[in-house]
């Protein structure tokens, strides 16, 4: 996808958001720029949410106002990692989800009503019932990118079979600290890798690993007509390392 495909579908899929659900976000600005995340390879940052940003200056604006800044350079280095790479999905999935990020951040009642949800289904993975395995999404964004839900924390990785095939070990940012474990046997649509021992609190902190799907296989429309395949595993403190910074 050129370019000038990329920046014209993207605007396609944001003007078809409806402005009720949107509310807040006022454009879509696509840049040529790749974001390599800092630590781990293969990884980009694919879009971000301005949050607020067009209300610097003002004391008490009405309604927090965004835009969407989607990265065409790291589409293009993922679209080189991986051959099966789907651009609309992917593009798709990234307007969606940081439309979805404006609304989180404003904390107002639908940001509420998320973290309610979110609590609910923790509390039901923890009792060994079926629940909703990308709950802790719409719980409390962390610095690291990660999410925390009643003390629990979730770091997310999204790959493919393709990229999943490829890994030897399992590597993740968590307070600012590179954590390597063991792959796990099995992808399955998402898998949970619990760090026993992992830090001073009395929560739990997983590594989640998610399966990217093609365009019209989203996670989200899956796991409403099928039961989604998902995955624990319990990683031992002799199992991982942790390197500082």
């Amino acid at each position: 996808m050129t370019f000038d495909q990329f920046e014209r579908r993207a605007r396609q899929i944001f003007d078809a958001i409806p402005p009720e659900l949107r509310g807040g976000v006022e454009y879509v600005a696509v840049s040529e720029e790749a974001v390599p995340h800092p630590e781990l390879p293969e990884v980009y940052t694919l879009g971000e949410c301005a949050t607020g940003e067009l209300d610097l200056g003002f004391d008490m604006p009405d309604e927090m106002r965004s835009g969407v800044h989607l990265y065409y350079g790291s589409f293009a280095a993922l679209s080189r990692i991986d051959p099966e790479f789907d651009w609309e999905a992917e593009l798709h999935e990234t307007v969606m989800h940081e439309v979805r990020h404006h609304r989180e951040s404003t904390a107002g009642e639908d940001a509420l009503e998320d973290f309610d949800y979110a609590a609910d289904e923790n509390f039901k993975r923890r009792e060994g019932l079926a629940f909703d395995p990308l709950f802790y999404r719409s719980g409390e964004p962390r610095d690291d990118g990660g999410w925390e839900v009643d003390g629990d924390v979730f770091v997310e990785q999204v790959l493919d079979l393709a990229q999943f095939g490829r890994l030897e070990e399992v590597q993740a940012q968590i307070d600012g600290r590179r954590v390597t474990l063991p792959r796990p046997e099995a992808l399955g649509d998402v898998a949970f890798m619990y760090l026993e021992e992992f830090g001073a609190g009395a929560g739990e902190t997983a590594v989640v690993l998610v399966r990217r799907r093609g365009f019209g296989e989203s996670l989200r429309g899956l796991f409403r007509r099928d039961e989604p395949e998902v995955l624990e595993w319990s990683v031992e403190p002799e199992d991982w390392f942790v390197e500082e910074g």
